[in-house]
């Protein structure tokens, strides 16, 4: 019986946001694990390595160079009879690391119902029928939007910045105001319901602007930011919900605009929560939620899924008539959007070889299809175990140097390579570095599908 251990070769996607040549760790993760051929050139973009059985970028066996597919589908006990049925044979979840250089484009992707209508329309842009929520672990420092702010933040944006009150439109930001006013915090359903209309009117109202008054707009916008940093959208009548940083707020707007000029996107960030995640910190975004990634590198988990319904920062096809009527329109503060890791407890961590502050830690989003483990092993000779699991797994190396063992087979890890184990198979990680000095740390993502406890989970997410 084969061991259900392979290292794979993972691609990487070259995209204009990407970081450049050696700053990629999207790149330098491929390097790690792809073909002879492939080297990375200092001058171009490098922005997403992925790691899945993804029809538009398949992982292979190093070793057979056969797709990942190819092999689950060949032996369904690699996967589980019941995951192989439930997903058509294909892996339930992407796994994905993210190197931005620019913001990606203002975006959100379709629940299952919509996806299934949105490619049957239109396959050259929507190409799959599946839904697609995600979930995003900071390697390096990062920055993004990330679902709409708190109405009252929004309400004082219309207030105080005065091109996005004559963008929007005066009409359409007093109706917002005169329906929200008071009621921002209210938690009574009807109440939430009739907020979230008003937020959904003012905000396709934006969108629905003309490119004409976009660039207007937008000048006046980044003259403001570039000449008043300091009290950038401070009003002194409302003081309570003032930017905490106001020059942060200007910079920002201000090198958005460099990078994509005149764009609508500009607009939208003061309608959207602006988050930023030190390493280790998550963020979950179920399908229908609106977000836009700004800079860093990132793990990102999904499901098998490649739809993406865009609509500013981008020079790729937009649909801004589909946004605007698929968003969820919850408004809350980024701290309900974070995810706060949990001890994982089908890990066991051994207590010898200096493991001071060793730590194995599950992100466990509200779906069925994946969760994921960050393993930091510190000191030679650390290791952990992971229980024997009904699903598949895939493992990569983020940092440091080990090996990785299932059953008699063991490989060397290092930085950027990537494994696939095979459902019911324990599996074991060791940090192997050299242990000089006092960051000696081995790191890795275990990404994982696991049908047990979760099957009444709400599919769609």
């Amino acid at each position: 019986m084969q061991v259900p251990l392979l290292r794979l070769q993972c691609g990487v996607n070259s995209y204009d946001w990407g970081k450049v040549g050696q700053e990629s760790a999207a790149a330098k993760y491929a390097a790690a694990t792809a073909a002879p051929e492939f080297s990375i050139e200092a001058d171009k973009p490098y922005a997403e390595l992925w790691m899945g059985t993804h029809p538009s970028l398949p992982s292979k066996d190093l070793e057979t160079q056969r797709t990942l597919l190819d092999l689950v589908q060949d032996n369904q006990s690699l996967m589980s009879t019941e995951i192989t049925e439930r997903y058509g044979g294909k892996l339930p979840f992407l796994f994905k690391v993210l190197s931005i250089n620019k913001a990606l484009s203002i975006q959100a992707h379709p629940n299952k119902k919509l996806a299934v209508e949105l490619h049957a329309r239109d396959p050259r842009n929507y190409p799959d029928d599946n839904h697609k929520p995600e979930m995003t672990i900071a390697i390096t420092p990062f920055e993004g939007l990330c679902g709409f702010r708190p109405l009252a933040e929004i309400l004082h944006f219309l207030k105080t910045v005065e091109p996005l009150r004559n963008l929007v439109g005066f009409q359409a930001a007093s109706d917002f105001e005169q329906i929200v006013k008071g009621s921002e915090n209210s938690e009574d359903p009807d109440v939430v319901e009739k907020n979230k209309d008003a937020l959904r009117a003012v905000f396709t109202s934006l969108m629905q602007s003309s490119l004409e008054s976009i660039e207007a707009a937008a000048k006046e916008l980044v003259a403001a930011a570039e000449n008043s940093p300091d009290t950038f959208a401070i009003s002194t009548t409302t003081p309570d919900t003032n930017p905490s940083n106001p020059r942060e707020l200007a910079e920002l707007v201000v090198r958005l605009n460099g990078q994509f000029p005149n764009d609508i996107g500009l607009f939208v960030l003061f309608f959207l929560n602006y988050v930023k995640l030190e390493p280790g910190e998550a963020m979950f975004l179920k399908a229908d939620d609106i977000h836009a990634y700004i800079s860093g590198d990132i793990i990102e988990c999904m499901a098998s899924s490649d739809n993406v319904v865009r609509a500013g920062f981008t020079p790729k096809f937009k649909d801004v008539d589909t946004l605007t009527k698929m968003l969820t329109y919850s408004y809350a503060p980024i701290e309900e959007q974070k995810m706060y890791p949990t001890e994982y407890a089908f890990a066991t961590l051994n207590t010898i070889a200096y493991t001071s502050a060793s730590s194995s830690v599950l992100y466990d989003p509200p779906i069925e299809e994946f969760s994921v483990v960050k393993t930091d092993l510190n000191r030679t000779g650390a290791k952990a175990t992971f229980d024997d699991i009904p699903g598949p797994s895939i493992f990569i190396c983020t940092r440091g140097k080990g090996k990785i063992t299932v059953g008699p087979k063991t490989e060397e890890m290092k930085e950027g390579y990537v494994f696939f184990v095979g459902a019911g198979a324990q599996c074991a990680i060791e940090n192997t570095g050299s242990g000089e000095g006092d960051d000696d740390v081995f790191t890795t993502f275990k990404a994982f599908c696991e049908l047990t406890g979760k099957e009444d989970m709400v599919n769609g997410f």
